[in-house]
């Protein structure tokens, strides 16, 4: 043992463990600050890749708030502009109701009408209210509003009534809802096929429903359809598409909006697509609401407002029993003889007679009676 204690090489080794000792500590010193700096540096990143993220979800929300402010603003001014030209329109209609003139206006104001659906459909996407009614409308007129402001109006074929009637704090919305489903029917099926309508009364509510004879959606469109009117998916205005699709994100909103339900998970009988529109007790009225009674011969434009008619027995709901199938709210009266002719110069004559049948039908589903404001509809 003295002998190693005098050898030098020994005492080498020695201090090389120490200094390796050492080396290693403070090397392990470093690695560990090295490690808590680039942790530090990690973290660093993460909060700053969360950061930007927030950012540009921030001004991704920001552009899009802003946008709709800007629509929104420009379609205020389309509505009233509309609503302006709708009462022009009237008044030339009662003035001339029966000059020739009638066919030209009748027209205009059908295409008035589609002008005004669009306005309301984007103002609707963003964020913007429609206007209110002050009186309960049939569910018959209400869809009859809704056929007027389509495009191919006399493809839709309604096949039942209902001694129903619709609170007026909800017929805006049902009736542009239901105005969005049917122009979806008529754009995908074909030019000469029928969109069926039909109003089925069901536990607690009452449902519209309407069947096209169209291509149907595949399941995809099936599933995002559903997400939308759901509420579980709501698009940007960015992803709307160019030209933007507009119809079930109105129709979403809206039933979020008025307390209704939609659904087009099914296929009609005819191989298209059946839009159910359920709703529900709280926005039927508690007696029946007659639909716009028909004028004695050929139909005038000037409009005529839906009457309530006397209470009917309740049921245990407090909905009106189903009555009797009440006549068509208006009828178009044409002569026999015409019915095996060649056309005459009266067509335009019997034309303008339809359109305005329909106009007079939904005159009191239509355009709300109170003037448009930011905000006035309670919801």
């Amino acid at each position: 043992m003295t002998h190693l204690l005098q050898d030098p090489a020994f005492w080498c080794l020695i201090a090389a463990v120490l200094i390796g000792a050492v080396i290693i500590r403070r090397g392990r010193r470093v690695i560990a600050a090295q490690r808590a700096e680039l942790t530090q540096w990690e973290n660093r990143l993460a909060n700053q890749a969360a950061d930007h993220a927030k950012s540009v979800s921030d001004a991704e929300t920001a552009a899009e708030e802003r946008t709709k402010t800007v629509l929104k603003s420009a379609t205020r001014t389309l509505q009233g502009l509309a609503g302006e030209q709708q009462v022009v329109i009237e008044n030339l209609q009662r003035k001339y109701g029966g000059h020739p003139v009638l066919h030209e206006l009748l027209e205009v104001n059908h295409a008035n009408a589609q002008f005004a659906r669009r306005a309301q459909a984007i103002a609707v996407i963003c964020g913007g209210f429609l206007g209110r009614r002050k009186d309960a409308a049939s569910v018959y007129d209400v869809i009859r509003s809704a056929q007027g402001q389509i495009r191919n109006f006399d493809r839709v074929h309604i096949r039942s009534q209902s001694a129903f009637g619709i609170e007026a704090k909800a017929i805006s919305g049902i009736s542009l809802a239901v105005a969005e489903l049917l122009a979806n029917a008529a754009n995908y099926s074909r030019p000469d096929t029928a969109i069926e309508v039909n109003i089925q009364p069901v536990h607690n509510g009452l449902c519209v429903i309407i069947d096209d004879f169209g291509v149907g959606m595949s399941d995809e469109q099936r599933q995002k359809a559903g997400r939308m009117l759901s509420g579980e998916y709501i698009p940007a205005m960015s992803e709307l598409g160019n030209p933007p699709q507009f119809g079930f994100p109105v129709i979403a909103e809206l039933s979020r909006r008025y307390g209704f339900s939609v659904d087009v998970s099914s296929t009609s009988p005819y191989g298209g697509v059946r839009a159910v529109v359920r709703l529900p007790e709280d926005l039927l009225t508690e007696q029946s609401v007659e639909p716009a009674k028909a004028a004695p011969s050929v139909i005038s434009p000037v409009a005529a407002a839906a009457r309530p008619a006397e209470a009917t027995p309740l049921t245990a709901n407090g909905l009106p029993k189903r009555a009797a199938r009440q006549s068509p709210m208006s009828i178009v009266r044409v002569p026999a003889s015409t019915e095996h002719e060649a056309p005459s110069e009266d067509d335009s004559a019997v034309a303008a007679a339809r359109m305005a049948a329909l106009q007079q039908g939904t005159r009191s589903g239509r355009q709300p009676t109170a003037a448009y404001r930011e905000g006035s509809d309670p919801q």
